[in-house]
């Protein structure tokens, strides 16, 4: 798997295109860059190799640590810091930075964001469970999830059952996503379909990992 450098965005919104063909197609607007790389971490050294990128510049102060890490780069202060896995950090310089000129419309890329936060949902919600009957003597259990238990052995619940509990806020990666689009003079990559998270959600885009970058994607 060839680990590529990516770049750090904010989700603008979802909108939609005319294709050539006349068809339409959904698409999210992204704000990806300029990034700035602030850190180089090598095998060597670190143990893998990588590079931290800064996002958004940072009006306010911001503690010592964080200030010598970001002047020890000789650069100023971002809202963001975002790390990604490379294959070699060689002819890549601190201070340098990085833009949408990476990608192309026609690309496949990778997308990771933090998907919307729903707070404490059932088993329905949360896992799509049918629930019970709606009749035949079913009382006050239309929405449960039904039995959790085992038999006298093991006597407990799996771990990994599926119950009621948080639902959302979690990592979530999305692959092979197809690039319609990009304005690198405005700093915008439209991306087809939808992408995780909310609108001015914290989103990161890479070149896709199980799939060639030159791939055309189909449907």
């Amino acid at each position: 798997m060839k680990k590529t450098i990516g770049i750090v965005g904010k989700k603008l919104g979802m909108t939609q295109v005319f294709l050539d063909d006349g068809a339409v197609v959904p698409v999210t607007v992204v704000e990806a860059g300029p990034c700035i790389v602030v850190q180089k971490k090598t095998e060597a050294k670190d143990g893998y190799n990588a590079i931290q990128l800064g996002f958004l510049p940072k009006a306010r102060r911001v503690n010592q640590p964080v200030g010598g890490h970001f002047k020890k780069a000789g650069v100023g202060s971002f809202q963001f810091l975002r790390e990604f896995h490379v294959e070699s950090t060689e002819g890549i310089e601190l201070g340098s930075e990085i833009t949408l000129s990476r990608f192309k419309a026609g690309d496949v890329v990778d997308v990771t964001g933090l998907s919307k936060g729903r707070g404490f949902a059932g088993v329905m919600k949360r896992h799509g469970f049918h629930g019970s009957p709606g009749s035949h003597g079913t009382h006050e259990y239309f929405r449960h999830g039904g039995s959790v238990g085992a038999n006298t052995y093991p006597h407990h619940v799996f771990k990994g059952h599926r119950m009621p509990g948080h639902y959302g806020n979690q990592r979530v990666t999305i692959q092979n996503i197809k690039v319609l689009e990009v304005k690198e003079d405005q700093n915008l990559i439209f991306l087809k379909g939808g992408i995780p998270g909310g609108r001015n959600g914290l989103i990161l885009i890479r070149s896709a990992t199980k799939r060639k970058e030159s791939a055309s994607a189909s449907a």
